[in-house]
């Protein structure tokens, strides 16, 4: 039997089947601007694929604090119209199937997990790079959500007396204070290019933000002790990320002295997918049991 397999997102939805660890019939449509279209088109394309597969069920990732045993999506996103009321209860309705919900990052790291480069492995962190910083938190290969659904939240974290990871530790937050000092705006990409180059303003906010992730890996390993931390979003495609990082850990462990060892870091290998091939693993584990 096969999944379909939903990533609800602020720009688009997409969607697939996962059959045998696989993903097919991959599309994507924008995304509504209300509820009632919202739900429109995600009944309209389950039942497109209940006519074509013997579907067991539909796997959502959603962004916000996913409250799985109330079936509301708590705190906030880029869609208001999906949070603070039963979600789960109205499209399992309106799908006739059984339907599961999961955090995105979540669902990013249960996919690294099941099938990617933390595969085989049971205490990791995922730590995404995006326009914010946030994550996952596999505990014991389980998704560790916290009493506040705030588990893998990194991004509130405080770096220094006043700024919070996502103030640092993310390329949007290093274009607008290259803009401040220089007047120009670059691109992420444009600046780590100058800063390759030699540019002293550049490689500043290059080794700012490289700095500050890697004090956010630090603290992390310190305080969960997780075989690996895979790092997703747009910059964790850079070939350089990993060797820049482990530099700047290598400064921070020798002003540290006591710490004993070096963060083991990866890439997120399913990328764009992630989130699709994570909520049906999510599924299957919330099902499993019964």
């Amino acid at each position: 039997m096969s999944l379909l397999t939903i990533d609800i997102g602020g720009t688009s939805i997409k969607s697939a089947v996962f059959t045998a660890g696989k993903l097919s019939e991959n599309e994507s449509f924008k995304t509504p601007a209300t509820l009632d279209v919202f739900y429109e088109r995600l009944t309209a394309l389950v039942s497109a694929y209940k006519e074509k597969y013997d579907l067991e069920g539909v796997a959502i990732s959603a962004p916000g604090a996913v409250n799985k045993q109330t079936g509301v999506i708590e705190g906030a996103s880029a869609l208001p119209y999906i949070h603070h009321f039963n979600i789960h209860q109205e499209l399992e309705k309106r799908f006739g199937l059984p339907i599961s919900i999961e955090n995105d990052a979540n669902c990013a790291a249960l996919a690294e997990v099941e099938f990617g480069v933390a595969k085989g492995l049971n205490n990791v962190l995922f730590l995404v790079l995006g326009t914010g910083v946030g994550g996952g938190v596999v505990m014991n290969g389980k998704v560790h959500h916290g009493k506040h659904l705030f588990g893998g939240e990194f991004g509130f974290m405080i770096m220094d007396d006043e700024h919070t990871f996502s103030e640092l530790g993310t390329t949007v937050r290093m274009e607008d204070r290259y803009t401040q000092r220089t007047g120009t705006k670059l691109t992420a990409i444009e600046i780590f290019d100058l800063a390759f180059s030699g540019d002293p303003v550049a490689k500043s906010e290059m080794d700012i933000f490289t700095f500050n992730v890697a004090k956010g890996i630090y603290n992390l390993q310190y305080s969960f002790d997780p075989e690996l931390i895979i790092i997703g979003g747009g910059v964790s495609q850079a070939d350089w990320l990993i060797p820049e990082l482990e530099k700047q850990l290598s400064v921070i462990l020798e002003r540290v002295g006591v710490a004993p060892f070096m963060p083991k870091l990866a890439v997120c290998h399913y990328r764009n997918n992630a989130n699709l091939i994570g909520a049906a693993v999510d599924f299957k584990k919330t099902y499993e049991k019964d």
